[in-house]
């Protein structure tokens, strides 16, 4: 299992037996991408991912609704050949909910996607350039020892693939997801290769540490391939014969992997990586079942090899909660003695204070975590589910299947790293909103459960003490502003995106107006929790963009939100707000949004977008009780 993990996906669920049948049965079904992404969800190999990727289309040419799958087009550069990749990334996106399109540069063609000669590659219609270049794809790289190579190699290197970031940049007004080098296991000196400047050891080396450095900062991706290779061995990663027939990059065995990391960024980049780790408890947290053994009875700690297994697995947990990941629990077990587990065995690494939402009763697991994600506020989608349980596992698929359940083997020595390899979590960028994320939705549950007992709703948001900071968008806020464009579906009136280079555009252009909102309660602080984007025209202001947090709905944010913005549109003399609600298989919840806040409806509304406008002169602001302070 351990060495095939990696190789066959082993974090997912085997493909059907019937696969081929099961796609066949999109023709006419009521949902076809659910069909489509419950298959691509199985671990699936080349051939497999190649055929999905083929239905998906004629799916599509069939005039199928493919909704909510998110439309993505994807540009790739290459010195190698992409025939293969292509198809995989195809199928293996829409695991992660994504309808990728593909346009792949001829091949050797990168400075010339570079310099603007290839036609596809200009314009506005890609989402981001993966640029797949290993070692073989500089001019510079050393393939054998050479007298004339030096320790510079590597920066000439840097410098050239700077000048085709630069360039994709200039032409397709994209991010690039940029790749690590896989050194080759092929050594001149043995260990002294990781000194030697002369080395391919030594310049993919120096190459990785100087590539991070140059991406730091920038809204470009980095795929860590010399990580993965390394993961699976860099033999056999490298493929020379298959190189020398095909010019295929790496070996055909680890093309799903391989795609499977890419739509990993892919996903992050559009907000889709999960939020949520649902913990089962008997034999996933500690061997043996509490109800029955007691506490002396389950295993779980030093001394023993099971024991430390599963405190393993703990402090794996323990570290995505500090990292930002929120924790809750799903048991079938008696509450109180559940929680006693947490409370006083000695050697529980997690504790009662890390899980944000506590569910141990005798309900069914689907159950369980839709009242989680109702505390939380959180769509199914973000959350992951581990359970030891295969029948468990199974349920949840059958009736959550928006809900990711990774395959966990025999021997718990094992979890955590089959929870890791899953890639749940993602992250193309790290904040510190991000690592206090959990602690956030923690404090949200606490201020539910509060709600929930109070009679008084004016009252219950007196006591909260609620405090808004309101500004512009402006450099220390732009990574989390890009991140809630990107992420946010439920409580968002239009759903358009935007990549980090687009929102520093609109934050100096002086044809936008911008507010991004923080709060703070008396629970915490909740970060920033809204982002709104208004277009200048004339002695109208027209609301591009205003989305906010679920975890702050019913506290008058919203009206607080209006009440600023209007001061300002009046400030400058302006006339008419006007919005518009687009609406999506998400956010419906927002869908009478406008009419609540007062605004007026338009002509020209219909199914697919209404249209709405207020008076300023005429706004009386709405009462609440958040102090706001403004800051330039």
């Amino acid at each position: 299992m351990s060495r095939n993990l990696y190789r066959h996906l082993g974090w997912l669920k085997k493909a059907p037996d019937d696969f081929r049948d099961q796609l066949g049965a999109i023709e006419g079904h009521a949902a076809p991408s659910s069909v489509l992404r419950r298959l691509a969800s199985c671990s699936l190999d080349t051939d497999q991912l190649r055929i999905l990727a083929r239905r998906m289309d004629r799916a599509r040419a069939a005039g199928a609704d493919l909704q909510p799958l998110v439309a993505y087009k994807l540009g790739i550069v290459s010195n190698a050949t992409t025939d293969l990749i292509v198809p995989a990334l195809r199928g293996t996106a829409l695991r992660y909910g994504i309808l990728l399109d593909v346009v792949a540069a001829p091949y050797g063609q990168i400075m010339n996607v570079a310099m603007g000669q290839v036609p596809e590659f200009r314009g506005q219609g890609l989402d981001a350039v993966l640029c797949a270049l290993d070692a073989r794809g500089f001019p510079s790289s050393p393939e054998l020892l050479s007298a004339s190579a030096d320790a510079g190699l590597a920066g000439e290197a840097l410098a050239f693939l700077q000048t085709i970031i630069n360039g994709i940049a200039g032409q397709a007004n994209a991010p690039c997801i940029v790749q690590t080098l896989a050194p080759s296991p092929e050594r001149l000196f043995g260990s002294l290769d990781a000194i030697v400047a002369e080395t391919g050891a030594s310049f993919a080396s120096q190459f990785n540490a100087r590539l991070i450095e140059m991406l730091n900062g920038t809204d470009n991706m980095l795929l860590d391939v010399a990580s993965l290779a390394a993961t699976v061995g860099t033999a056999d990663w490298h493929d020379p014969k298959l190189f020398n027939l095909a010019k295929l990059p790496f070996a055909q065995e680890l093309v799903p992997l391989y795609a499977d990391h890419v739509c990993r960024l892919i996903a992050a980049q559009k907000g889709k990586s999960r939020r949520c780790l649902v913990l089962d408890l008997d034999n996933t947290l500690w061997s043996g079942v509490i109800g029955d053994d007691g506490m002396g009875g389950i295993v779980l700690g030093q001394g023993d090899p099971t024991g430390e297994a599963f405190q393993s697995l703990q402090k794996a947990i323990l570290a995505l909660r500090q990292r930002g990941v929120v924790l809750a629990v799903s048991s079938k077990n008696d509450d109180r003695v559940a929680r006693d587990v947490f409370q006083a065995h000695p050697e529980m690494i997690l504790k009662e204070n890390h899980i944000a939402v506590f569910q141990a009763n005798w309900q069914d697991k689907a159950t369980n975590i839709r009242v989680i994600a109702e505390q939380l506020a959180l769509g199914l989608d973000a959350f992951v589910f581990l359970d030891d349980n295969p029948v468990e596992r199974d349920l949840v698929r059958a009736h959550l299947s928006e809900v990711a359940v990774p395959e966990l083997p025999d021997d718990p020595a094992l979890y955590a790293r089959v929870l890791l390899a899953g890639g749940y979590f993602e992250s193309i960028y790290y904040s510190d909103e991000d690592r206090h994320r959990a602690q956030d939705y923690q404090d949200q549950a606490q201020r539910l459960r509060i709600k929930e007992s109070s009679i008084d709703m004016d009252g219950y948001l007196a006591t909260l003490n609620m405090r808004a900071l309101i500004q512009p968008f402006n450099d220390s806020g732009l990574k989390r502003i890009t991140q809630l464009i990107n992420k946010s579906n439920q409580f968002n009136l239009t759903t358009r995106r935007y990549n980090e280079a687009e929102v520093q555009k609109i934050m100096v252009d002086s044809r936008h107006r911008t507010w991004q909102i923080r709060l703070q309660d008396a629970f915490g602080d909740n970060g920033m929790i809204s982002v709104v984007i208004c277009i200048v025209e004339g002695d109208v202001w027209t609301i591009d963009t205003w989305l906010m947090s679920c975890r702050v709905l019913g506290r008058k944010v919203e009206q607080t939100v209006l009440n600023e913005v209007a001061k300002d549109a009046a400030a400058e003399g302006v006339a008419r707000l006007r919005g518009v609600y687009i609406p999506t298989p998400r956010n419906a919840m927002v869908a009478g949004f406008f009419a609540e806040l007062g605004f007026q409806q338009m002509p020209g509304s219909d199914s697919h977008a209404t249209y709405w406008e207020l008076d300023i002169g005429a706004y009386a602001p709405c009462q609440t009780t958040i102090q706001v302070s403004r800051s330039n």
